[in-house]
Order: C-alpha cells, then structure tokens, then sequence
C-alpha cells in the first residue's frame, strides 16, 4: 500500500481533456457541475444538453473508462462543457479529485449519469441559502421511486467496542450526516481541496468515503442535509460495500487512532498493538502502515480539532 498523501492530487494522473474552451451562452445558476459517468456514451448527449439548457457555470464531465467513447465528437458538440478521461486505471476518489482540479468556480454540484434530470435541479434561490451555509458539502433529499426506507442520514455509533455507522431514512432539513450518500450534493470546492480530497490509496469506495468526511468532521468541517433540493434514481440505489479489508486499516489508523491532546491530534506509539490486531497484515507491514500514519497525523496535528471518541459521544450536540 502506498505512503499516505500529504496534499491535494498528490498523485497525478496521465489523463485526456478536450474542450471546456467556450464560455456557457448563459449562467442561470452560480454553481459548477461535475458529471460522474457510469451509463454508456450513447447516453451522454442528451445528458449534456439537459444540463446546459440549465445555465450551469461551468461542466465537467469525467470517465471511469475510457473505451468506446467518443470523447472528440462529445467535446466538438458542446465546446462549453470539459471531458476529462484518465488514461490509466483510478478509483472514483481520485475521479472527483480529478474533476474539482478542473472548476474555477467556488461551489461545485457532484452529479450522477444515473439520475433523472427532471424540471429544473436547483434553483438560484436555493443556491444561495446553501452558500450562505458556509460548510464543506450540502447533501440533498435522494430517491428511489417507490423504495422505503432508503437511507440518508449516517450517524457515527459504536457497536460494542467497534466504530460503526447508524444509517436512518428519517431526515429534516439541516440534520448533519457523517457523509452524503453516494457523495452527491453541493461541495465548497476550496474547502475540500484544503481537506486534501479523497485518499486515492484506499481502494473500497465506502472506506474512501468515511475516510474522507471522517477527516472533514475531525478537522472542524460539517455535512448537512437540505431537502431545500431533491434528485431521484432511475433505477436501482447503490449498496455500500463495508466489508473490512486493507482499506478499512488505512481509515482506522488516520481516524480512529488519532487522540486529540489539548490542541492537537497524535497517534500514541502505544496504540501499534491496537492496530495489529485490526491491520490484517503482518508485523513489518502494519509497523510501516503505523509510521507513515503517525507521520501524516503529525503533519497535519494542528488540523484537528476533535477525535473520534469526542465525536462519537458528542453527536447529538455538536451544531
């Protein structure tokens, strides 16, 4: 497993981007968006003209996979949007860190191919209460045609002696969420660039995820609902994978070892032991994968503001 990374894309990735040249015809709404793809490219163009008609500030459209798409015809087609497809194999952490290198904007909307573009997605009025907010990222009220109980809301819990995560369908407007589902919602694109984006070595998108907003909520950041705005699937939500692998150790020792001492965070060097129980790799492995944690929270000590525990106990009133 690699070295933890320091700072924003720390890793950079061969890549291809074509247009993005043209400014839009007309900026109805002060936010940019970030189009993750998973459909086919034979459903890219409608897409695309949907979400221009809608006056977006700026468009980034970005790939897992390369193959079978036409991304030259696309970018002559619709010279205001940027296509951007990495050239070699990335998880979706590093496709959102590749996206938000590419906005100039201050806010950033993260947007999948597989919700339905109805009416209109958000208004300006909307926009602004949500800037207003100041925070890292506004999740929205998600759908499933007539599915219940589909969960929102993801509240840090311990079962046990074991950190785990309360997922509820019960939301109201300005409830905190751990993270947003699917990592959709309205992003304030300096902050999460400050945060360092997601951790490109954790390769489970679920630990990515908790990595990256447990990060967020260690270092002062928050994450709310706002049924102010809604979207719906067209089909099928998605299933989080939370089997504890690999990246579940790296998540653990950035996040949960971590102990905030008056003002800043450490990793006592007595806690190896806790971690070898967890790491699932052997002695010299999990002394390296300890070390390099150790490091990266010594060089970011004074970022933290609580930990783990504080958060865990003191969820219900943190504001």
């Amino acid at each position: 497993m690699n070295t933890i990374p320091l700072i924003f894309n720390e890793r950079q990735i061969n890549r291809a981007v074509l247009g993005g040249k043209d400014s839009p015809s007309e900026i109805k709404l002060p936010v940019g968006l970030l189009l993750l793809n998973g459909k086919g490219s034979q459903f890219r163009s409608a897409i695309l003209e949907k979400l221009i008609k809608m006056g977006f500030e700026q468009i980034v459209s970005v790939e897992k996979n390369h193959e079978n798409y036409n991304i030259n015809e696309l970018s002559r087609k619709f010279p205001s949007v940027k296509f951007v497809i990495p050239l070699e194999k990335v998880n979706e952490g590093e496709l959102i860190n590749i996206g938000m290198s590419e906005f100039s904007c201050d806010n950033v909307l993260v947007f999948r191919d597989n919700l339905k573009i109805e009416g209109e997605l958000i208004s300006p009025r909307v926009l602004e209460r949500i800037e207003e907010l100041k925070i890292l990222c506004t999740s929205p009220r998600l759908t499933c045609g007539s599915i219940t109980n589909f969960p929102l809301i993801f509240s840090p819990t311990v079962r046990g002696s074991t950190f785990d995560v309360f997922a509820s369908s019960s939301i109201s407007d300005g409830l905190k969420t751990l993270y947003p589902l699917d990592n959709i919602g309205i992003y304030n694109r300096k902050k999460f660039i400050e945060l360092g984006g997601f951790d490109y070595t954790i390769s489970s998108l679920h630990w990515q995820t908790l990595d990256f907003f447990m990060r967020a909520w260690l270092w002062g950041e928050k994450v709310l609902i706002s049924t102010l705005y809604s979207f719906s699937y067209e089909d099928d939500f998605p299933v989080e994978n939370l089997t504890a692998n690999l990246s579940y150790g790296r998540f653990f020792l950035k996040n949960l070892l971590p102990r905030f001492d008056e003002d800043h965070g450490v990793i006592p060097k007595s806690s190896f032991f806790v971690y070898l129980l967890r790491s699932g790799c052997g002695l010299i492995e999990s002394c390296r994968q300890f070390c390099d944690a150790r490091n990266w929270v010594s060089k970011n000590k004074y970022r933290f503001k609580i930990d783990a525990k504080y958060l865990v106990e003191n969820w219900g009133k943190i504001k």
